[in-house]
């Protein structure tokens, strides 16, 4: 069980504990009945003090999630919160392995982005059904049948060059203009994000995050042992003045946002937004990465243009992903960026697996061209503009007045706020025994420990299994929220 301390970011080392072992709860690396190191081994582990261990472990006690047995050891608490018997019927014969120490601080992605239930809410995934799968299965077979060479053949570490050409015109369409040269084809946006921190940050480092983001992009920097600090959103996107405040006390490195209906809160930023924040990344010689996994799903206006249409000096590293709207099973993105930034992000794919395969990037070629690409978005764009109106409509009418949502402009999310009392992880248990799944609204912040959010993903499912998952969702929260009033003992508070 890895856990970084950072002595020097004004948040006590108990609480750095308690946080690190919620989040390894939450994203499933801490499974319900395991048993965790003990305060000794923990303490030595970590540099610190058997007491600093002591009150991290009473806290996570009070708050539910361990609890302990006496000459056996701490456990994770099971989500029915029954320890007579948990974990000490079988015998724990892999002990030994919790002496192995680890470097993986979270994988919040690592328990949602399976789909394990009938009504599957948890990951930004579109239906494969709106897939174009006829097609892509097409151009497998005839790509074979033209060349089956390419099966025995390695790729260019940077990419095919059909394909970056493909993606150079593609990103034009969008407002980015780049050469093909300054295009490198990425095993989906998050190895870019992954290839981007390995290369330029560390220890030490200062990485700005929006509060909440996208959990995979958390995962990454935590890894990197970097300090991360965090901006909120309002209805235009990052708030720019808390961001300056962190430029006068701080000097980050790197700044992770994304501009384009917002994961998981679906906010788009605001075109002003976006040249006052490359500004400020300009005059403190800062890094930004722009992620923009699905700024073609618009449900009432085109976005404004990406922050990278607007870069001149090289401060932006720019990421599209076409694994969501495309074809996620080829896992293909791209990444663009200038200067040396883009050949020490060249050097570190090398480094990290000498080149995408060729099969998926010759596959995808096809639909790259701009009229067969533009009517797929046009189909997406009205279909799922569809069922986000339905799941807005069931909300309207079955949610309880005591929860809030967004209405997000375009992508693929709902982001739900609970009455803070309520723990969105339980709700989460109780939602599994009706076969439905959905995004704890923990998993999306960085530092604080937000627990009443929720995001609601309502482009994977049917328009008939949408209904039923929102509507037996709204009752469940209607459930809790009366039970509250009914009682001050409900164990969601």
């Amino acid at each position: 069980m890895h856990i970084y301390i950072q002595r020097n970011n004004g948040i006590s080392i108990t609480r750095q504990i308690v946080l690190a072992v919620i989040d390894q709860i939450l994203s499933g690396f801490l499974q319900e009945g395991e048993k965790l190191p003990s305060v000794r081994v923990l303490s030595k582990q970590l540099n610190v003090s058997l007491l600093t261990v002591v009150k991290a472990y009473r806290e996570l006690e009070q708050q539910n999630f361990l609890y302990s047995v006496q000459g056996s050891g701490t456990f994770v608490r099971k989500k029915n919160n029954d320890i007579e018997t948990a974990c000490i019927e079988e015998p724990l014969t892999q002990d030994w392995q919790l002496s192995v120490p680890d470097y993986l601080p979270r994988s919040q992605l690592a328990q949602f982005h399976h789909v394990p239930q009938k009504i599957h809410l948890a990951s930004s995934m579109v239906d494969p059904e709106l897939l174009p799968n006829r097609h892509l299965k097409t151009a497998f077979e005839h790509l074979i049948q033209e060349d089956g060479t390419f099966l025995s053949r390695y790729g260019h570490t940077q990419g095919d060059q059909q394909l970056r050409l493909a993606m150079q015109q593609y990103l034009s369409g969008l407002g980015v203009y780049t050469q093909i040269e300054n295009l490198l084809v990425t095993n989906g946006s998050q190895q870019g994000i992954d290839l981007i921190a390995r290369t330029f940050v560390g220890p030490g480092d200062v990485v700005i995050l929006e509060a909440p983001t996208y959990p995979g992009a958390i995962d990454i920097f935590r890894n990197r042992g970097v300090t991360i600090l965090t901006v909120p959103l309002d209805q235009e996107g990052m708030r720019l003045d808390i961001l300056q405040q962190l430029f006068d006390k701080h000097h980050p490195k790197l700044i992770y946002t994304i501009p384009n209906f917002h994961n998981p809160t679906g906010v788009l930023m605001s075109h002003k937004r976006r040249r006052k924040l490359l500004e400020m990344a300009q005059n403190t010689q800062t890094l930004i990465i722009e992620d923009d996994p699905w700024g073609e799903i618009y449900y009432d206006q085109h976005p404004p243009a990406p922050i990278k249409s607007m870069d001149e000096y090289g401060h932006v590293i720019y990421l599209k992903g076409l694994s969501k709207i495309l074809a996620p099973g080829c896992r293909i993105g791209v990444l663009s960026a200038s200067g040396s930034i883009f050949k020490r992000v060249l050097a570190a794919k090398a480094n990290a697996d000498l080149g995408t395969p060729l099969v998926t990037q010759k596959i995808l070629l096809p639909f790259l061209e701009p009229s067969i690409v533009e009517s797929h978005m046009q189909n997406l764009r009205t279909t799922l503009k569809i069922r986000r109106d339905l799941a807005l409509e069931i909300l309207s009418e079955r949610c309880p007045k005591e929860v809030s949502w967004m209405v997000p402009q375009g992508g693929l999310n709902l982001w739900l706020s609970l009455p803070e009392w309520v723990q969105s992880h339980l709700v989460l248990a109780e939602a599994n025994k009706k076969g439905i799944s959905f995004l704890p609204g923990s998993s999306c912040f960085s530092v604080e420990h937000e627990n009443h959010h929720i995001r609601l993903s309502f482009s994977f499912v049917s328009q008939e299994l949408l209904r039923e998952g929102i509507t037996t969702l709204c009752e469940i929260l209607a459930g809790i929220i009366l039970s509250r009033k009914n009682s001050h003992s409900s164990p969601y508070f």
